[in-house]
């Protein structure tokens, strides 16, 4: 199988938390301090200082696309005050990658916020937006040659973490379950907040708007499809679950110039909720079922949903420890992906997560990366699967 589409993006994707180090005003800096149960970031990969060096290693190894984002706690610091030296550090970001021949994608907002924006309402401020929307427009003066960005990153499992972060103010909860992680006994993860997800939309339209406004780029914002599925007579409930979890964000994208895809496993929805993952040996170290075939799952609903809105794949990986297993698990999953676009959708790319092995969300143990890196050295060790991944994208075809 091959994909022949002009301009195919073949890349990689990041987070800025998850691999900066020392993000100290995000509320995430804080809540990997005060959480029990929590491991912190620290350092993580220090890609705040050595990201030449990883666009290098992905640039070498073939590929021609790199998703970053840009830390808005780095940026605004206090409300009001637009740190120049961090745009301008951003900006030299994006000049590497151009430089290299990586097109750079950016993303806006990844999961972490300013700490005062968090302190002060949060999502839910009756400013929330307008103080978003300042950000956005402080950053689209260094987005110069910039083709695609992301504003706000998986929307859906961000209403999750509000949700979870004010039930930890409140003292309805005390210890901290990460959203990417499972444990033997744990619950499947409750539904977003639909009022939460409307809020976020409707930073995501302001957000296009300014972006549109003053840059050429192409703007969309990405959403966690978890290809569910339903057990016979289940069809009505996966509807109901469905419009909650993803459909609510994918109608939002309409009008967007992409939608981004993420997608990791799937999973059934029966006549009680979404089945939890079967305990298996096959399992990732997310707790994840193997299922390669979600992503294409994902692209054809996401397709169907947003009324045929460009498909830009943006997260889509596996953690596991056997370099082995991702090779064949990603390779699965493009024919899967090849297939979708033998069937007409319009899928502009593919940006696997992730480029490093990096910390997940309050633990280090799921590797996803492409890449590891010593925690103590930050030495960079290439894995078989990148030169595997570049030499795909080199021919365009498995």
């Amino acid at each position: 199988m091959n994909s022949t589409v002009p301009g195919f993006l073949w890349g990689a994707s990041t987070s800025p938390h998850q691999i900066e180090g020392n993000n100290t005003n995000s509320d995430w800096w804080v809540r990997e301090h005060r959480a029990p149960g929590m491991e912190r970031s620290g350092d993580a990969c220090d890609s705040y200082h050595r990201y030449a060096e990883d666009m290098l290693l992905l640039a070498d190894a073939g590929l021609d696309a790199y998703r970053f984002g840009i830390e808005w706690a780095r940026v605004e610091p206090a409300e009001g005050h637009v740190s120049r030296a961090q745009l301008d550090h951003y900006r030299r970001m994006i000049n590497t990658a151009l430089e290299l021949g990586l097109t750079p994608v950016v993303t806006l907002h990844h999961f972490t916020n300013p700490r005062w924006f968090t302190e002060d309402g949060g999502w839910m401020h009756e400013r929330a937006v307008d103080r978003f929307t300042s950000y956005v427009r402080a950053v689209t003066t260094i987005l110069d040659g910039v083709d695609w960005v992301c504003t706000l990153n998986e929307p859906n499992m961000l209403a999750l973490m509000v949700m979870m972060s004010h039930a930890a103010r409140t003292g309805r909860t005390k210890k901290w379950l990460s959203p990417t992680v499972e444990g033997d006994a744990r619950p499947v993860l409750p539904d977003p907040d639909p009022a939460i997800g409307r809020r976020l939309t409707e930073a995501h339209h302001a957000a296009r708007d300014v972006l549109r406004q003053h840059t050429e780029a192409k703007v969309g914002w990405t959403v966690a499809c978890q290809a569910l599925t339903a057990v016979p007579g289940a069809e009505a409930k996966l509807e109901e679950l469905r419009y909650v979890r993803e459909d609510l964000y994918l109608e939002a994208a309409r009008e967007d110039d992409f939608i981004g895809v993420q997608s990791y496993s799937g999973q059934e929805v029966d006549a009680n909720g979404v089945v939890p993952h079967p305990q298996s040996p096959d399992n990732t170290l997310t707790g994840n079922a193997y299922r390669p075939d979600a992503l294409g799952i994902a692209v054809r609903h996401a397709w169907k949903v947003t009324d045929h809105t460009p498909v830009l794949v943006t997260e889509n990986g596996i953690a596991t420890a056997d370099d082995e297993r991702r090779i064949a698990y990603t390779s699965e999953a493009l024919r899967h992906l090849f297939e979708t676009i033998d069937e007409g959708v319009d899928v502009r790319g593919y940006l696997h997560w992730s480029a490093l092995d990096n910390f997940e969300w309050g633990h280090w143990e799921p590797t996803f990366g492409l890449i590891a890196v010593d925690r103590e050295t930050f030495e960079r060790r290439p894995k078989p699967s990148l030169k595997w991944l570049g030499e795909v994208a080199r021919g365009g075809r498995l």
